[in-house]
Protein backbone atom coordinates (compact mmCIF):
# COMPACT_ATOMS: atom_id res chain seq x y z
CA UNK A 1 0.00 0.00 0.00
CA UNK A 2 1.22 3.59 -0.81
CA UNK A 3 0.96 6.58 1.32
CA UNK A 4 -0.44 9.40 0.18
CA UNK A 5 1.18 12.56 0.98
CA UNK A 6 -0.58 16.02 0.72
CA UNK A 7 2.33 18.53 -1.42
CA UNK A 8 1.15 21.65 0.12
CA UNK A 9 1.89 20.97 3.80
CA UNK A 10 4.83 20.42 5.77
CA UNK A 11 5.82 17.85 8.47
CA UNK A 12 3.50 17.88 11.01
CA UNK A 13 1.29 20.55 9.32
CA UNK A 14 -1.86 18.32 9.87
CA UNK A 15 -1.16 19.65 13.96
CA UNK A 16 -1.46 23.28 12.86
CA UNK A 17 -5.06 25.20 12.66
CA UNK A 18 -5.62 26.71 9.40
CA UNK A 19 -3.96 30.48 9.02
CA UNK A 20 -1.53 29.95 11.46
CA UNK A 21 1.14 31.73 11.32
CA UNK A 22 4.56 29.66 12.46
CA UNK A 23 8.44 30.17 12.79
CA UNK A 24 10.11 32.66 10.16
CA UNK A 25 6.26 33.90 9.04
CA UNK A 26 5.43 30.33 7.36
CA UNK A 27 1.34 29.24 7.03
CA UNK A 28 1.01 25.95 6.92
CA UNK A 29 -2.56 25.41 5.75
CA UNK A 30 -4.27 28.46 3.27
CA UNK A 31 -7.45 27.62 1.88
CA UNK A 32 -9.27 30.59 1.13
CA UNK A 33 -11.91 28.63 -0.80
CA UNK A 34 -13.24 27.50 2.29
CA UNK A 35 -15.85 30.39 3.51
CA UNK A 36 -15.69 29.69 6.95
CA UNK A 37 -12.26 30.02 7.06
CA UNK A 38 -12.48 33.35 5.02
CA UNK A 39 -14.39 34.24 6.73
CA UNK A 40 -13.03 33.95 10.17
CA UNK A 41 -9.33 34.64 9.48
CA UNK A 42 -8.15 34.47 5.87
CA UNK A 43 -9.86 37.47 4.85
CA UNK A 44 -7.56 39.54 7.34
CA UNK A 45 -4.52 37.78 6.80
CA UNK A 46 -5.14 38.82 2.85
CA UNK A 47 -5.68 41.87 3.73
CA UNK A 48 -3.10 42.44 5.58
CA UNK A 49 -0.32 40.87 3.27
CA UNK A 50 -2.11 42.53 0.01
CA UNK A 51 -1.60 46.21 1.58
CA UNK A 52 2.06 45.49 2.31
CA UNK A 53 2.76 43.83 -1.23
CA UNK A 54 1.65 46.89 -2.61
CA UNK A 55 3.62 49.00 -0.60
CA UNK A 56 6.72 47.22 -1.79
CA UNK A 57 5.92 46.72 -5.56
CA UNK A 58 5.17 50.66 -5.37
CA UNK A 59 8.49 51.89 -4.89
CA UNK A 60 9.38 49.28 -7.17
CA UNK A 61 7.31 50.49 -10.09
CA UNK A 62 9.09 53.93 -9.03
CA UNK A 63 12.31 52.74 -9.65
CA UNK A 64 11.54 51.41 -12.34
CA UNK A 65 10.55 54.68 -14.13
CA UNK A 66 12.67 57.26 -12.37
CA UNK A 67 14.37 57.57 -15.45
CA UNK A 68 11.41 58.64 -17.52
CA UNK A 69 11.60 61.64 -15.95
CA UNK A 70 15.04 62.22 -15.50
CA UNK A 71 16.00 61.84 -19.65
CA UNK A 72 13.54 64.60 -20.47
CA UNK A 73 15.87 67.30 -18.18
CA UNK A 74 19.28 65.80 -19.68
CA UNK A 75 17.98 65.72 -23.39
CA UNK A 76 19.51 68.66 -25.26
CA UNK A 77 17.67 70.95 -27.92
CA UNK A 78 18.78 70.29 -31.56
CA UNK A 79 18.27 72.56 -34.74
CA UNK A 80 17.01 70.91 -37.70
CA UNK A 81 20.46 70.16 -38.69
CA UNK A 82 20.90 68.43 -35.62
CA UNK A 83 23.10 71.01 -34.25
CA UNK A 84 23.00 71.51 -30.44
CA UNK A 85 21.29 74.48 -29.16
CA UNK A 86 20.97 74.03 -25.73
CA UNK A 87 22.40 71.12 -23.58
CA UNK A 88 19.82 69.82 -20.65
CA UNK A 89 20.89 69.45 -16.62
CA UNK A 90 23.89 68.49 -15.57
CA UNK A 91 25.75 69.09 -18.44
CA UNK A 92 24.19 66.05 -20.45
CA UNK A 93 22.95 66.71 -24.17
CA UNK A 94 20.90 63.33 -25.10
CA UNK A 95 19.11 63.40 -28.17
CA UNK A 96 15.69 62.36 -28.75
CA UNK A 97 16.41 58.81 -29.78
CA UNK A 98 19.34 58.48 -27.18
CA UNK A 99 16.58 58.95 -24.47
CA UNK A 100 14.40 56.83 -25.83
CA UNK A 101 17.15 54.07 -25.85
CA UNK A 102 17.46 55.02 -22.21
CA UNK A 103 13.84 54.38 -21.68
CA UNK A 104 13.65 51.23 -23.66
CA UNK A 105 16.59 49.30 -22.11
CA UNK A 106 15.32 49.95 -18.57
CA UNK A 107 11.92 48.93 -19.66
CA UNK A 108 13.49 45.75 -21.43
CA UNK A 109 15.87 44.41 -18.64
CA UNK A 110 12.81 45.14 -16.27
CA UNK A 111 10.89 42.73 -18.43
CA UNK A 112 13.17 40.04 -18.59
CA UNK A 113 13.50 39.64 -14.82
CA UNK A 114 9.72 39.30 -14.15
CA UNK A 115 10.62 36.05 -15.30
CA UNK A 116 13.41 34.46 -12.40
CA UNK A 117 11.37 37.16 -10.14
CA UNK A 118 8.55 34.48 -10.92
CA UNK A 119 10.08 32.03 -10.14
CA UNK A 120 11.21 33.29 -6.56
CA UNK A 121 8.30 33.06 -5.16
CA UNK A 122 7.95 28.96 -4.95
CA UNK A 123 11.59 29.12 -4.32
CA UNK A 124 11.92 31.16 -1.73
CA UNK A 125 8.61 32.23 -0.08
CA UNK A 126 6.46 35.65 -0.82
CA UNK A 127 7.50 37.48 2.40
CA UNK A 128 10.95 36.38 2.01
CA UNK A 129 11.40 37.80 -1.83
CA UNK A 130 9.56 40.68 -1.18
CA UNK A 131 12.20 41.69 1.32
CA UNK A 132 14.99 40.97 -0.89
CA UNK A 133 13.83 42.58 -4.02
CA UNK A 134 13.01 45.71 -2.02
CA UNK A 135 16.89 45.95 -0.57
CA UNK A 136 17.88 45.84 -4.47
CA UNK A 137 16.22 48.78 -5.49
CA UNK A 138 19.33 50.55 -3.71
CA UNK A 139 21.72 49.28 -6.98
CA UNK A 140 19.28 51.47 -9.17
CA UNK A 141 18.64 54.27 -6.81
CA UNK A 142 22.38 54.83 -5.80
CA UNK A 143 23.42 54.11 -9.29
CA UNK A 144 21.20 57.01 -10.70
CA UNK A 145 22.33 59.66 -8.25
CA UNK A 146 26.18 58.57 -9.09
CA UNK A 147 25.96 58.84 -12.92
CA UNK A 148 24.28 61.96 -13.34
CA UNK A 149 26.87 63.88 -11.86
CA UNK A 150 29.41 62.74 -14.79
CA UNK A 151 27.80 63.96 -18.48
CA UNK A 152 31.97 63.22 -19.32
CA UNK A 153 30.98 59.28 -19.30
CA UNK A 154 30.46 57.05 -22.51
CA UNK A 155 26.90 56.66 -23.40
CA UNK A 156 26.92 53.06 -22.88
CA UNK A 157 27.77 53.29 -18.90
CA UNK A 158 24.05 55.39 -18.44
CA UNK A 159 22.78 52.86 -20.27
CA UNK A 160 24.21 50.20 -17.94
CA UNK A 161 22.96 52.04 -14.74
CA UNK A 162 19.74 52.87 -16.23
CA UNK A 163 19.41 49.26 -17.02
CA UNK A 164 19.54 48.48 -13.30
CA UNK A 165 16.05 50.31 -12.64
CA UNK A 166 14.57 46.88 -14.42
CA UNK A 167 15.14 45.52 -10.82
CA UNK A 168 12.08 47.70 -9.95
CA UNK A 169 10.02 46.26 -12.68
CA UNK A 170 10.77 42.85 -11.78
CA UNK A 171 9.27 43.02 -8.73
CA UNK A 172 5.96 43.19 -10.31
CA UNK A 173 5.71 39.22 -11.46
CA UNK A 174 6.52 38.44 -7.71
CA UNK A 175 4.38 40.20 -6.22
CA UNK A 176 0.92 39.45 -8.60
CA UNK A 177 2.48 35.43 -8.19
CA UNK A 178 2.36 35.91 -4.15
CA UNK A 179 -1.04 37.51 -3.89
CA UNK A 180 -2.74 35.05 -6.43
CA UNK A 181 -2.22 32.59 -3.87
CA UNK A 182 -3.67 34.43 -1.07
CA UNK A 183 -7.40 35.36 -2.73
CA UNK A 184 -10.15 32.93 -3.50
CA UNK A 185 -11.52 33.05 -7.22
CA UNK A 186 -14.49 35.22 -6.77
CA UNK A 187 -12.20 37.83 -5.80
CA UNK A 188 -9.06 37.32 -7.41
CA UNK A 189 -9.94 40.08 -10.19
CA UNK A 190 -10.32 42.72 -7.59
CA UNK A 191 -7.53 41.71 -5.26
CA UNK A 192 -4.96 41.56 -8.20
CA UNK A 193 -6.22 44.49 -9.80
CA UNK A 194 -5.67 46.42 -6.32
CA UNK A 195 -2.26 45.36 -5.97
CA UNK A 196 -1.09 46.07 -9.50
CA UNK A 197 -2.62 49.56 -9.40
CA UNK A 198 -0.56 50.17 -6.45
CA UNK A 199 2.08 49.34 -8.01
CA UNK A 200 0.84 51.22 -11.19
CA UNK A 201 0.44 54.22 -9.83
CA UNK A 202 3.99 54.37 -8.24
CA UNK A 203 4.76 55.51 -12.15
CA UNK A 204 2.87 58.49 -11.57
CA UNK A 205 3.95 59.41 -7.81
CA UNK A 206 7.32 59.08 -9.78
CA UNK A 207 6.33 61.31 -12.24
CA UNK A 208 5.62 63.43 -9.91
CA UNK A 209 7.79 63.81 -7.70
CA UNK A 210 11.09 63.50 -9.32
CA UNK A 211 10.86 66.85 -10.57
CA UNK A 212 10.31 68.47 -7.41
CA UNK A 213 12.86 66.37 -6.13
CA UNK A 214 15.22 67.79 -8.64
CA UNK A 215 13.96 71.13 -8.01
CA UNK A 216 15.25 71.23 -4.40
CA UNK A 217 18.98 71.47 -5.79
CA UNK A 218 22.45 70.29 -5.09
CA UNK A 219 24.62 68.08 -6.46
CA UNK A 220 24.26 67.50 -10.53
CA UNK A 221 21.91 70.10 -10.63
CA UNK A 222 19.39 68.21 -8.13
CA UNK A 223 19.24 65.21 -10.40
CA UNK A 224 20.85 62.90 -8.10
CA UNK A 225 17.81 63.73 -5.86
CA UNK A 226 15.92 61.35 -8.48
CA UNK A 227 17.41 58.36 -7.22
CA UNK A 228 18.48 59.77 -3.08
CA UNK A 229 14.86 60.04 -2.43
CA UNK A 230 14.01 56.46 -3.25
CA UNK A 231 16.85 55.12 -1.45
CA UNK A 232 14.95 55.32 2.38
CA UNK A 233 11.81 54.35 0.57
CA UNK A 234 12.94 51.22 -0.82
CA UNK A 235 14.44 50.29 3.31
CA UNK A 236 11.47 51.12 5.02
CA UNK A 237 9.39 49.16 2.05
CA UNK A 238 11.60 46.09 3.41
CA UNK A 239 11.22 46.55 6.18
CA UNK A 240 7.69 46.63 6.40
CA UNK A 241 7.74 43.29 4.10
CA UNK A 242 10.03 41.51 6.63
CA UNK A 243 7.82 42.58 9.44
CA UNK A 244 4.03 41.95 8.21
CA UNK A 245 4.45 39.86 5.60
CA UNK A 246 3.56 36.12 5.36
CA UNK A 247 4.74 33.13 3.76
CA UNK A 248 2.86 30.32 2.08
CA UNK A 249 3.34 26.72 1.95
CA UNK A 250 1.03 26.33 -0.55
CA UNK A 251 3.34 28.79 -2.74
CA UNK A 252 6.86 27.39 -1.72
CA UNK A 253 7.16 23.86 -3.96
CA UNK A 254 9.19 22.96 -6.87
CA UNK A 255 8.84 25.37 -9.33
CA UNK A 256 8.24 23.18 -11.96
CA UNK A 257 4.60 24.05 -12.12
CA UNK A 258 5.50 27.32 -13.27
CA UNK A 259 7.59 25.77 -16.00
CA UNK A 260 4.60 23.68 -17.14
CA UNK A 261 2.54 26.85 -17.53
CA UNK A 262 4.40 27.77 -21.00
CA UNK A 263 3.19 24.53 -22.56
CA UNK A 264 -0.32 26.22 -21.83
CA UNK A 265 -1.38 27.47 -25.48
CA UNK A 266 -3.50 30.01 -23.78
CA UNK A 267 -0.07 31.11 -21.68
CA UNK A 268 0.96 32.43 -24.76
CA UNK A 269 -2.32 34.15 -25.85
CA UNK A 270 -2.66 36.15 -23.18
CA UNK A 271 0.96 37.08 -22.85
CA UNK A 272 0.09 38.48 -26.35
CA UNK A 273 -2.64 40.29 -25.44
CA UNK A 274 -0.86 41.73 -22.02
CA UNK A 275 1.80 43.19 -24.66
CA UNK A 276 -1.43 45.34 -25.76
CA UNK A 277 -2.80 46.27 -22.43
CA UNK A 278 0.66 46.68 -19.71
CA UNK A 279 2.84 46.86 -22.78
CA UNK A 280 1.28 50.07 -24.01
CA UNK A 281 0.87 51.67 -20.08
CA UNK A 282 4.41 51.17 -19.53
CA UNK A 283 5.67 52.05 -22.99
CA UNK A 284 3.76 55.00 -23.17
CA UNK A 285 4.29 56.15 -19.40
CA UNK A 286 7.81 55.91 -19.57
CA UNK A 287 7.65 57.87 -23.48
CA UNK A 288 5.09 60.09 -22.71
CA UNK A 289 6.75 62.97 -20.93
CA UNK A 290 9.70 62.34 -23.83
CA UNK A 291 6.96 63.01 -26.72
CA UNK A 292 5.40 66.12 -25.10
CA UNK A 293 9.22 67.57 -25.13
CA UNK A 294 10.32 65.79 -28.69
CA UNK A 295 6.52 66.01 -30.35
CA UNK A 296 5.82 69.35 -29.18
CA UNK A 297 8.55 70.92 -27.35
CA UNK A 298 7.12 71.69 -24.11
CA UNK A 299 9.26 70.52 -21.73
CA UNK A 300 7.34 72.27 -19.32
CA UNK A 301 4.03 70.41 -19.69
CA UNK A 302 5.92 67.39 -19.65
CA UNK A 303 7.24 67.75 -16.15
CA UNK A 304 4.54 69.15 -14.90
CA UNK A 305 1.67 67.13 -16.34
CA UNK A 306 3.33 64.20 -18.01
CA UNK A 307 2.49 61.50 -14.72
CA UNK A 308 -1.45 62.36 -15.30
CA UNK A 309 -1.34 59.05 -17.84
CA UNK A 310 -0.09 56.70 -15.28
CA UNK A 311 -2.05 58.31 -12.78
CA UNK A 312 -5.15 57.59 -14.67
CA UNK A 313 -4.48 54.33 -16.20
CA UNK A 314 -3.02 53.13 -12.56
CA UNK A 315 -6.52 53.88 -10.62
CA UNK A 316 -8.40 52.45 -13.74
CA UNK A 317 -7.11 49.17 -13.51
CA UNK A 318 -9.01 47.50 -10.38
CA UNK A 319 -12.46 49.06 -12.29
CA UNK A 320 -10.99 46.60 -14.95
CA UNK A 321 -10.89 43.99 -12.82
CA UNK A 322 -14.24 44.80 -10.98
CA UNK A 323 -15.57 44.90 -14.28
CA UNK A 324 -14.23 41.56 -15.21
CA UNK A 325 -15.83 39.77 -12.31
CA UNK A 326 -19.37 41.08 -12.81
CA UNK A 327 -19.21 40.99 -16.77
CA UNK A 328 -16.30 38.64 -17.53
CA UNK A 329 -12.90 39.50 -18.68
CA UNK A 330 -13.21 38.91 -22.15
CA UNK A 331 -15.60 40.93 -23.10
CA UNK A 332 -14.29 43.78 -21.03
CA UNK A 333 -10.75 43.27 -22.70
CA UNK A 334 -12.08 43.30 -25.88
CA UNK A 335 -14.19 46.48 -25.24
CA UNK A 336 -10.86 48.37 -23.71
CA UNK A 337 -8.70 47.24 -27.45
CA UNK A 338 -11.06 48.99 -29.62
CA UNK A 339 -11.19 51.67 -27.66
CA UNK A 340 -7.63 52.03 -27.30
CA UNK A 341 -7.93 51.73 -31.29
CA UNK A 342 -10.28 54.92 -31.92
CA UNK A 343 -7.83 57.01 -29.04
CA UNK A 344 -4.54 56.15 -30.90
CA UNK A 345 -6.24 57.00 -34.05
CA UNK A 346 -7.19 60.37 -32.53
CA UNK A 347 -3.52 60.84 -31.26
CA UNK A 348 -2.33 60.43 -35.05
CA UNK A 349 -5.05 63.70 -36.16
CA UNK A 350 -3.51 65.89 -33.00
CA UNK A 351 0.10 65.08 -34.44
CA UNK A 352 -0.67 65.89 -37.63
CA UNK A 353 -2.63 69.18 -36.70
CA UNK A 354 -0.23 69.97 -33.87
CA UNK A 355 -3.22 70.20 -31.49
CA UNK A 356 -1.19 69.60 -27.94
CA UNK A 357 -4.66 69.50 -25.63
CA UNK A 358 -6.65 67.10 -29.28
CA UNK A 359 -3.12 65.07 -28.53
CA UNK A 360 -3.07 64.85 -24.46
CA UNK A 361 -6.67 64.48 -24.11
CA UNK A 362 -6.55 61.02 -26.57
CA UNK A 363 -3.17 59.87 -24.67
CA UNK A 364 -5.42 60.04 -21.37
CA UNK A 365 -8.57 57.82 -22.82
CA UNK A 366 -5.61 55.64 -23.79
CA UNK A 367 -3.83 55.54 -20.52
CA UNK A 368 -7.62 54.65 -18.95
CA UNK A 369 -8.58 51.94 -21.57
CA UNK A 370 -4.57 50.03 -20.67
CA UNK A 371 -5.84 50.29 -16.93
CA UNK A 372 -9.24 49.03 -17.76
CA UNK A 373 -7.50 46.59 -19.58
CA UNK A 374 -4.96 45.32 -17.52
CA UNK A 375 -7.50 44.73 -14.59
CA UNK A 376 -9.85 42.13 -17.38
CA UNK A 377 -6.94 40.44 -18.16
CA UNK A 378 -5.10 39.29 -15.21
CA UNK A 379 -8.72 38.23 -14.26
CA UNK A 380 -9.09 35.74 -16.85
CA UNK A 381 -5.64 33.90 -16.47
CA UNK A 382 -7.02 32.49 -13.38
CA UNK A 383 -10.46 31.78 -14.79
CA UNK A 384 -8.80 29.79 -17.47
CA UNK A 385 -6.30 27.91 -15.70
CA UNK A 386 -9.41 26.69 -13.36
CA UNK A 387 -11.40 25.84 -16.73
CA UNK A 388 -8.60 23.86 -17.93
CA UNK A 389 -7.67 22.29 -14.36
CA UNK A 390 -11.53 21.11 -14.79
CA UNK A 391 -10.75 19.56 -17.75
CA UNK A 392 -7.54 18.17 -17.44
CA UNK A 393 -7.07 17.61 -13.47
CA UNK A 394 -8.95 14.84 -11.69
CA UNK A 395 -10.67 16.97 -9.05
CA UNK A 396 -8.06 15.77 -6.23
CA UNK A 397 -6.60 18.71 -3.54
CA UNK A 398 -3.32 17.86 -5.35
CA UNK A 399 -4.39 18.70 -8.66
CA UNK A 400 -6.57 21.72 -7.46
CA UNK A 401 -2.97 23.34 -5.88
CA UNK A 402 -1.11 21.89 -9.25
CA UNK A 403 -3.17 23.92 -11.79
CA UNK A 404 -3.23 26.89 -9.02
CA UNK A 405 0.68 26.70 -9.21
CA UNK A 406 -0.07 27.16 -12.91
CA UNK A 407 -1.86 29.70 -13.10
CA UNK A 408 0.79 31.84 -10.58
CA UNK A 409 3.27 30.83 -12.33
CA UNK A 410 1.59 32.37 -15.70
CA UNK A 411 0.47 35.75 -14.38
CA UNK A 412 4.38 36.06 -13.81
CA UNK A 413 5.34 34.64 -17.80
CA UNK A 414 2.53 36.12 -19.11
CA UNK A 415 3.32 39.57 -17.36
CA UNK A 416 6.92 38.95 -18.60
CA UNK A 417 5.99 38.82 -21.75
CA UNK A 418 3.39 41.95 -21.68
CA UNK A 419 6.34 44.11 -20.11
CA UNK A 420 8.48 43.69 -23.61
CA UNK A 421 5.79 46.15 -24.98
CA UNK A 422 7.69 48.78 -22.87
CA UNK A 423 10.89 48.11 -24.01
CA UNK A 424 9.21 47.77 -27.74
CA UNK A 425 7.60 51.39 -27.58
CA UNK A 426 9.91 53.75 -26.96
CA UNK A 427 12.01 51.86 -30.18
CA UNK A 428 9.06 52.01 -32.37
CA UNK A 429 8.97 55.87 -31.54
CA UNK A 430 12.74 56.32 -32.12
CA UNK A 431 12.41 54.41 -35.47
CA UNK A 432 9.21 56.80 -36.82
CA UNK A 433 10.92 60.15 -35.33
CA UNK A 434 14.28 59.26 -37.27
CA UNK A 435 13.19 57.49 -40.45
CA UNK A 436 9.98 59.43 -41.08
CA UNK A 437 10.62 62.63 -39.06
CA UNK A 438 6.97 62.28 -36.93
CA UNK A 439 5.81 59.74 -34.69
CA UNK A 440 2.76 59.27 -36.66
CA UNK A 441 3.83 56.12 -38.50
CA UNK A 442 4.01 54.32 -34.74
CA UNK A 443 0.82 55.35 -33.62
CA UNK A 444 -0.60 53.89 -36.96
CA UNK A 445 1.11 50.65 -35.94
CA UNK A 446 -0.23 50.50 -32.58
CA UNK A 447 -3.70 51.21 -33.93
CA UNK A 448 -3.60 48.74 -36.28
CA UNK A 449 -1.80 46.10 -33.37
CA UNK A 450 -5.22 46.99 -30.99
CA UNK A 451 -7.94 45.74 -33.73
CA UNK A 452 -5.76 42.62 -34.32
CA UNK A 453 -5.90 41.96 -30.46
CA UNK A 454 -9.16 42.76 -30.45
CA UNK A 455 -10.30 39.94 -32.92
CA UNK A 456 -8.56 37.37 -31.19
CA UNK A 457 -9.89 37.85 -27.99
CA UNK A 458 -13.58 37.76 -29.49
CA UNK A 459 -12.10 34.78 -31.28
CA UNK A 460 -10.62 33.19 -28.68
CA UNK A 461 -12.71 33.98 -25.48
CA UNK A 462 -15.65 35.67 -26.59
CA UNK A 463 -16.79 33.67 -29.43
CA UNK A 464 -19.79 31.33 -27.71
CA UNK A 465 -18.67 28.40 -29.30
CA UNK A 466 -15.17 28.64 -28.12
CA UNK A 467 -13.18 26.54 -25.69
CA UNK A 468 -13.00 29.07 -23.54
CA UNK A 469 -15.24 31.77 -24.16
CA UNK A 470 -16.44 34.06 -21.42
CA UNK A 471 -13.31 33.25 -18.81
Amino acid sequence: MTATVNPTSAPGAEDVAPGHVGPGRWIEKWDPEDTRFWNATGRTVARRNLVWSVVAEHIGFSVWLLWSIVVVKMTGTFDDSGALVQAGSAGWALTAGQALTVLAVASGVGAFLRIPYTFAVPIFGGRNWTVVSALLLLVPTLGLAWVVQHPELPFGVLLLVAATAGFGGGNFASSMANISFFYPEREKGWALGLNAAGGNIGVAVAQKLVPLAIGLGGLAAGLSNAGLVYVPLALVAAVLAYLFMDNLREAKADPRPTAKATKHLHTWVMAFLYIGTFGSFIGYSAAFPTLLKVVFERGDIALTYGFLGALVGSVSRPLGGRLADRLGGASVTAVTFVVMAVAGWVAVIGVRAENLPLFFASFMVLFVATGVGNGSTYRMIPAIFTRIAARDGDGSDASRVEFKRRAAGAVGIISAVGAFGGFLIPFVYKFAKENYGSIVPALQAYVALFLVMALVTALVYVRKSALMAKV
